[in-house]
Formats: structure tokens, C-alpha cells, sequence
């Protein structure tokens, strides 16, 4: 994977508000390939489980600032990061204080923008800033997806995967309306797949619910990948040639090849507008086309 040039810092929520679906491993895999391919990436652990900040081997007892000094305490956020022993990847850890900043935020002012204000003041520093939220759809979920630009939803190959993902799709368009009109659906990762009827029929029904949004790399379950966070290690590190390993990278350069897609997009778009601008002001000026004035001449 080669990096492009930064434009501005993209930020991602990883959200599910069902527990044990790959959320964590998802957003620990992902960020340690970002900093791997030679992008900037820092990690937020928005969760009060701190299975992410665990997964890359740091360890509550040691740590001294969290996401939890930074939002409610409103500590300078460059002092809650802390330097991974991977390429190009910082965390922001989480710790289990914050399992009470649901209520310590209630009475906050702009209590739905911390976490925006925090990342403002980083996202100089960083091509990529992904977002482990809790699974659950309060506070601090909220102010992730106030944070972010993106959300990208693991979404496990079982039958009743798609059992509440409803709630979670309107609490995305709650904020899209109301906190942040930039927010969009990134894609649905299919996690913990085994090579079943149950799997594949799981994955037919999810791609179309979400037709379009489904990434083509699918994680499988993987014993590896399952062992890799009581090690603190990403996968990338306790075992890179392994199928999880294999499938989060592939994941990782999908989403980055995505990333490209909409850049060119957007390029395209904005050469096509001026022109589409030029051509109806002059229709509406009732003049002839060049053609049709250099045969009059004649």
C-alpha cells in the first residue's frame, strides 16, 4: 500500500452497539496497517472496556491520562496520547473512569462536542484518526459520531446480525440532521465468518440491506486473530501471515482505495460544475454557437 498525499485528516468511528461483533479488533487491525502503509494514525479509545488500548499493549495500571481526562476534565489532549510501539500509530487510551462520564457529561455545555473539540486540536498531527466507541448508543457514542467525518460498522456473519442495527442506523441519521451534516456510512465489515450455509446466507441478507456499502473483504474467524489481543499485540505483529492478518490488510487497502475513489470524485466534480455553470449562462444569453455565427460570415 502506498500513501497519497494527505488532504485533511479523515476521522472514523468503528460503532456497533452489540457487544462481541470484532469492533475492537477492527479498529486496533485497521489503525496498526494505516501506520504501517506510512500514514499517520491515532487511535481514540472511546470504550470504558479499554479492549483496544489493551489490544496494543498498554495497560491500565500504567497509564496516567486517558480519554476520560480529556473530555471531562478538559486536559490539554496532546498529553492523553501516547506513542504505540508501532509505525506511525498513537493512542488515545481509555480507562474505566469513563464508564461515569455518561453522567458527568449530562449537564455539560455542548456536551455533544467534546470529543470534536479534543480532535480539532490533534487532527493537524494525523492522516487518519479512528474512533473505538462503546457498543451502546449514549453520550459518548454520540460524541464520536459528532467527531467524525465516517462510520464503519463491523457487523458479525451470523443470522440476527442485522437484530438492532436499525436503532443504530437512525441514531446515524439523528446526528447526520441535527450535530453533524457531513457524517456518512463508510461501509459494513462482515466479521467472524466461518464457511457455513448460516454464514453465507447472513452475508446475502446484509449486502442487501446495505447495497453499495459492503466491503468486498470479509474477516474470518480466525484463532490467531483471536489471540493476538491477550498478547497486546495487533495482528500485524503477533502473527502477519495468518488469514486474519491477510484479510484486515486487504480491509485496510480497500478502505484506502475507497478513500482514493471519492477524492477523484470530488476532483471530477469539481471541474465538471464550472463548466455545466459556463454553458447554461451562455444559453440563457441567446447567442449562437460559434459554428452557426462562422457560416452566417460566410
Amino acid at each position: 500500500m502506498v500513501k497519497e498525499k494527505k488532504s485533511s485528516c479523515r476521522i472514523i468511528s468503528v460503532v456497533n452497539q452489540k457487544g462481541g461483533v470484532g469492533k475492537s479488533t477492527s479498529a486496533v487491525n485497521v489503525s496498526a496497517y494505516l501506520g504501517q502503509s506510512g500514514f499517520k494514525t491515532l487511535l481514540i479509545d472511546m470504550d470504558p472496556q479499554s479492549n483496544a488500548t489493551s489490544g496494543l499493549g498498554i495497560y491500565p495500571e500504567n497509564i496516567k491520562k486517558s480519554s476520560y481526562d480529556a473530555i471531562i476534565n478538559f486536559e490539554i489532549p496532546a498529553k492523553t496520547v501516547l506513542k504505540t510501539d508501532y509505525e506511525n500509530l498513537d493512542i488515545m487510551p481509555s480507562s474505566e473512569k469513563l464508564s461515569g462520564a455518561e453522567v458527568e457529561l449530562v449537564s455539560n455545555f455542548k456536551r455533544e462536542y467534546r470529543l470534536k473539540d479534543i480532535i480539532d486540536q490533534l487532527s493537524s498531527e494525523y492522516d487518519y484518526i479512528l474512533i473505538d466507541c462503546s457498543p451502546a448508543l449514549g453520550l459518548l457514542t454520540i460524541n464520536a459520531l459528532t467527531a467524525s467525518g465516517e462510520v464503519l460498522i463491523p457487523l458479525q456473519c451470523e443470522y440476527y446480525a442485522l437484530e438492532g442495527i436499525a436503532r443504530l442506523l437512525k441514531t446515524v441519521d439523528l446526528v447526520k440532521h441535527n450535530l453533524n451534516k457531513s457524517l456518512e456510512i463508510s461501509g459494513v465489515v462482515l466479521t467472524m465468518y466461518t464457511r457455513t450455509r448460516l454464514s453465507d446466507q447472513a452475508v446475502k441478507e446484509i449486502r442487501k440491506y446495505f447495497p453499495g456499502k459492503v466491503f468486498k473483504t470479509i474477516i474470518p474467524r480466525n484463532v490467531r486473530l483471536a489471540e493476538a489481543p491477550s498478547f497486546g499485540e495487533p495482528i500485524l505483529s503477533y502473527d502477519p501471515s495468518c488469514r486474519g492478518a491477510r484479510a484486515y490488510e486487504s480491509l485496510t487497502k480497500e478502505l484506502l482505495d475507497r478513500h482514493r475513489y471519492k477524492l477523484k470524485e470530488r476532483e471530477l466534480k469539481k471541474e465538471i460544475e464550472p463548466l455545466s455553470k459556463k454553458i447554461k449562462v451562455f444559453w440563457d444569453t441567446g447567442a449562437a454557437p460559434r459554428h452557426a455565427a462562422s457560416k452566417k460570415k460566410q
